[in-house]
């Protein structure tokens, strides 16, 4: 996948394996904020932030998720790739001043526009700051929370997907997805893990209770890349997505809420997993299957109904 070496590109994979063998993910690079008052140094305002994702990218869909159901897209502008990884995340388009090189814009160029010693992998999601020229953050955990909370002035401020009342429930949560589900497919054990949720399902509409939150947000984009993705790019193949009736219909319930279909494009991420990562997928061969219809009726309604 490669990274940059003081601000200068390199092919060569980032160390990110264990001594024992085990997949290592490596810490993000900027951890600043914005807030609604500015206290920060980084005031929430339309038009002044950019977010630069990718399709395939299941952090990164978090972030577009948050945007999607926040009503932010006229405050936020979007930057999704839409040509295969070259030096990484590869786009037709930059924004800005920040512009293609020989027809391809990357986003290593993001990183090295803000910091131009920068070594370290180039990675999506990057919230992008245009008044100051720099990245605010590129951890899509936190990423969400600021566009949940601190943008209320130019979206729908009567969603909140972080409630108070439920943060505890949706903290503990956040553990065991991160660890077994979202990072568990790079590990493969994602397959080990599913009946707890199957279980915890068959009781709630939703993870943390009958009230779709931020939890769910965060699960989501991992069970919609599983059965046509991670079950056997990543060997994860012990059982699909589709063999489980609680983790199916949730997914299905989630994908069918308003505004959720316009965040999810199968090809692309097929297209970002299967050609992108030659080191697993030589020939870069994307398959034509697995046909799936998020779209057919779920029986989640058998359960209580959102709050």
């Amino acid at each position: 996948m490669g990274m940059l070496v003081n601000g200068v590109w390199h092919d060569e994979d980032p160390p990110s394996v264990g001594e024992d063998g085990s997949f290592v993910r490596l810490e993000s690079g900027f951890r600043d904020r914005v807030t609604r008052d500015g206290s920060s140094g980084f005031k929430a305002e339309a038009g002044r932030y950019y977010l630069v994702t990718a399709p395939s990218c299941p952090w990164a869909h978090r972030t577009v998720l948050m945007r999607k159901l926040k009503g932010l897209e006229d405050a936020i502008p979007i930057l999704q790739s839409d040509l295969p990884k070259g030096q990484g995340w590869a786009y037709s388009r930059g924004f800005d001043d920040l512009r293609p090189v020989d027809g391809v814009f990357h986003v290593h160029q993001v990183y090295s526009a803000a910091r131009p010693g920068f070594t370290g992998r180039a990675t999506v999601p990057v919230l992008w700051d245009r008044e100051t020229r720099t990245i605010v953050n590129n951890e899509s955990s936190e990423i969400i929370r600021m566009l949940n909370s601190e943008f209320e002035e130019f979206g729908n401020a009567a969603l909140d997907l972080y409630p108070a009342v439920l943060r505890g429930a949706i903290e503990e949560t956040n553990a065991f997805v991160y660890d077994a589900i979202n990072n568990g497919v790079y590990r493969c054990g994602f397959a080990k893990t599913q009946s707890a949720y199957e279980q915890r399902l068959g009781r709630h509409r939703y993870l943390p209770g009958d009230r779709f939150t931020e939890a769910d947000l965060r699960l989501f984009p991992t069970l919609i890349r599983f059965d046509a993705v991670y079950y056997s790019h990543f060997k994860c193949n012990l059982r699909r997505l589709a063999d489980y009736r609680n983790l199916s219909n949730y997914t299905r319930d989630i994908y069918q809420m308003p505004g959720i279909v316009d965040t999810v494009d199968i090809p692309r991420i097929k297209l970002g997993y299967y050609g992108g990562m030659r080191n697993l997928n030589p020939s870069g061969i994307i398959p034509l299957g697995p046909e799936l219809d998020f779209s057919a009726p779920h029986d989640r309604d058998r359960l209580a109904n959102a709050a």
